[in-house]
């Protein structure tokens, strides 16, 4: 019987760089939500943010039947071949790590669907660096979506201590600079 009865959500976020990762990832069975989600997704592209099957190699797609999405849409050829080579084989095998880990059983894979939302810095210059971020941050989605992580006690201890790459409240976001509750 599959461990996986429902839809696990997975983030990660690694290295805070230009060759950064931030990975998302919906994970469930076939004929849940996480497979609807999965078919409309590779059935309905937009422009620059293709949605492909990860491919350990070509020829040979990961299991779970992974769909990578990109959350950048490619600005030009050279970030474009590090969507589609490294972060893409980065992403392949973290999936397979994750199998290893134990996130996903190797007796389930093919009951599973696996929505991957992959951030490529336009910037980044380094693709070892991309593949091994990518890796390492699919891995630990994947292990965060199977863990329940983060649990709500978490969330509300790392509250006052808000911020990400991009921005940090001058306050921290510290306990008791949120907004009043109406009644």
């Amino acid at each position: 019987m599959s461990r996986h009865t429902g839809v696990e959500l997975g983030e990660s976020f690694i290295d805070p760089g230009v060759n950064a990762a931030h990975i998302n990832t919906v994970l469930g069975p076939r004929g849940s939500a996480a497979e609807t989600a999965w078919t409309t997704s590779l059935a309905t592209p937009s422009a620059g943010y293709e949605r492909f099957v990860v491919v350990m190699r070509p020829g040979v797609p990961v299991q779970p039947f992974t769909v990578f999405v990109s959350k950048a849409a490619p600005v030009d050829q050279r970030h474009g071949e590090l969507i589609w080579g490294p972060a893409q084989a980065g992403v392949a095998a973290g999936v397979a790590d994750a199998i290893v880990a134990g996130a996903i059983t190797a007796e389930e894979v093919t009951d599973l669907r696996l929505i991957v939302a992959v951030w490529v810095d336009p910037k980044a210059d380094d693709a070892e660096a991309v593949y091994r971020n990518n890796r390492l941050a699919t891995a630990t989605a994947l292990a965060n979506g199977a863990a329940g992580y983060p649990d709500i006690d978490t969330v509300l201890k790392t509250r006052g201590e808000i911020s990400n790459p991009f921005f940090t409240p001058a306050d921290g976001g510290a306990p008791g600079t949120e907004p009043e509750q109406k009644s």
